[in-house]
């Protein structure tokens, strides 16, 4: 008898039993399930008793599983639409996925015309089915096609790969996938010049299609990024695979150290023809985007102009936590805008760009009070630097005019694919530097940051990227190689995490991401790398 726990319920069967017949018992519509800590298909059959959680879009795995699967159903629809087509998926566009021809020009009414194919496939409610493979096989195939980058990509796998069938046509997308064509209705296709944005339903917006809000600068240095990576031969990971092999690291490594100097050159340009003007340069981004060491680089990229920053931090203008805002859950919200003392705030900085002595203030964290430091002035050469989460959130400096205020945007907005079909998700390098760095720096466990990550991204989506468009400038804090680099202190951190944590698929994904990676010694990595703020031996860190 094979009995299976699904929350407060028990079901007994008499022979095993496929996910997605049980999943029809239960109300509501899943797209994977959790077996015993083990993430599954709806098609995985479970023969032997087992604790099974179905996932909604009320979470991350199955939204992400619903995001794969819906580039292979674009791929698909393209391949029947028009076969000679080679598809890329890229930049993260407005909470979706961009696409693109590499091989040929896309236009509205072709994208007409994949929408239809690709909801007739959703009607026809094909199976998608998973076959293992051996290498040579695959290779074969995807050589009869001419999809060069997966031959080349194939060459870092072992001896098998997993290939998904459906309607004679063959992929894999590098994640697990829906059991059939019909469980996909929910998206949006539309043309976005010179390409289409495919846009699906997010856990950040309760499994809702978020709605469309355009980013032409956000856009500029995604194509900035790409082009870049095309330029370099470092669009790939094998790509990148095959400059280590060939002893081309000290190269590597300096081109994309290179590509940060340059941008804060063009930054310096920038700021230094309106410096009689700019009186505030404010720099925000989400978690681990480097903004400590790129704020120093930039400090030091204008005292060569003759120009002399002052560095103000807006950790110091924090209200005590019982006079923070209330979240959701009954909790102090100390992400929200109305944590800081913005009156204060505003106050200080606008007495000090008018000249006047200002007495900042200094937040003990450990016993959550406020002190003063020794009044301070400065010169109308004097900019001042904040960084923070809000940062680019006018509500943080109203009392400044928008004319005396340049504000900047950091991220590493990395344009990296596994293969033409499978980019790497701008988020998880994020991740793998907070693993590392919390680890190292804060004695934080990987699991511990893992548990915290949910709440930092919706602070992210609630408190940033609503203000990226208002930017001056978008700085794109990633460094091509630092993955190979991350990769010998991320596998060794998430190597830690057991197989009965709940933390334990996330941490699983990670590694046979990294996998995919030949390493680079860290002792490459100049002392003044932004990637040292994560892996230590910065020159800033005293």
């Amino acid at each position: 008898m094979l009995k299976i726990q699904v929350g407060e319920q028990t079901f007994t069967y008499d022979k095993p039993l496929r996910l997605e017949n049980l999943a029809k018992e239960l109300p509501g519509t899943f797209y994977a399930a959790k077996v015993n800590n083990r993430l599954r298909e709806l098609t995985y059959v479970i023969d032997r008793n087992a604790n099974v959680e179905f996932l909604d879009f009320t979470n991350h795995d199955a939204t992400k599983i619903y995001a794969t699967s819906m580039r292979y159903l674009v791929t698909m629809a393209f391949e029947r639409v028009y076969p000679n087509l080679q598809i890329k998926f890229s930049n993260s566009i407005s909470m979706g996925i961009y696409g693109k021809a590499i091989n040929g020009v896309i236009t509205a009414g072709m994208i007409d015309n994949i929408i239809k194919e690709m909801r007739l496939l959703i009607a026809m409610d094909y199976p998608i089915i998973r076959k293992k493979e051996t290498i040579a096989n695959a290779k074969k195939y995807y050589r009869s096609k001419n999809y060069m980058d997966k031959v080349e990509t194939l060459k870092y796998r072992k001896e098998i790969v997993n290939i998904y069938e459906c309607d004679n046509y063959k992929n894999y997308m590098y994640g697990y996938m829906v059991p059939s064509t019909g469980y996909l209705s929910e998206f949006e296709l539309f043309y976005y010049s010179p390409g289409f944005l495919v846009r699906y339903p997010r856990i950040e917006e309760k499994g809702q299609i978020p709605e469309f809000s355009d980013s032409p600068g956000f856009l500029r240095v995604l194509n900035r990024a790409e082009q870049w990576a095309i330029n370099c031969d470092s669009d790939m990971i094998y790509k990148m695979n095959q400059k280590i092999e060939q002893n081309k690291q000290v190269e590597f490594v300096n081109m994309c150290e290179t590509k940060h100097n340059n941008q804060l050159c063009e930054l310096g340009d920038i700021i230094s023809k309106d410096i009689d003007n700019i009186r505030l340069i404010a720099i925000a981004g989400p978690s681990s985007s480097g903004k400590t060491t790129f704020s120093r680089r930039l400090e030091i990229e204008l005292l060569t102009r003759g120009i002399k920053p002052k560095m103000i931090s807006i950790d110091n203008y924090y209200l005590p936590v019982e006079k923070a805002p209330i979240d959701e859950f009954g909790l102090p919200d100390l992400e929200h805008v109305n944590a800081l003392d913005l009156e204060l705030f505003n106050r200080n900085i606008t007495d000090l760009i008018n000249g006047e002595p200002v007495a900042l203030p200094f937040f003990d964290f450990k016993s959550h009070r406020r002190g003063f430091l020794e009044p301070i002035t400065i010169s109308a050469h004097n900019p001042i630097i904040i960084e923070g989460i809000h940062a680019l959130n006018d509500l943080l400096t109203e009392f400044i005019p928008s004319s005396q205020k340049f504000k900047v945007y950091i991220s590493p907005l990395s344009q990296i694919n596994i293969d033409y079909n499978n980019p790497i998700n701008l988020t998880d390098i994020r991740l793998l530097r907070r693993i590392v760095r919390d680890l190292q720096f804060r004695s934080t466990s990987p699991e511990k940051t893992l548990s915290m990550w949910a709440s930092v991204r919706r602070g992210e989506y609630k408190w940033i990227y609503p203000f990226i468009e208002s930017a001056n400038y978008i700085y794109n804090s990633e460094l091509t190689y630092e993955l190979c680099v991350l990769k010998r202190y991320a596998m060794k951190a998430l190597l830690q995490i057991p197989n009965d944590s709940e933390y334990f698929i996330a941490a699983n994904r990670l590694i046979k991401f990294l996998k995919y990676f030949r390493e680079i010694n860290q002792y490459l990595v100049p002392c003044n790398s932004l990637l040292r703020e994560f892996i230590g031996g910065s020159v800033f860190e005293h």
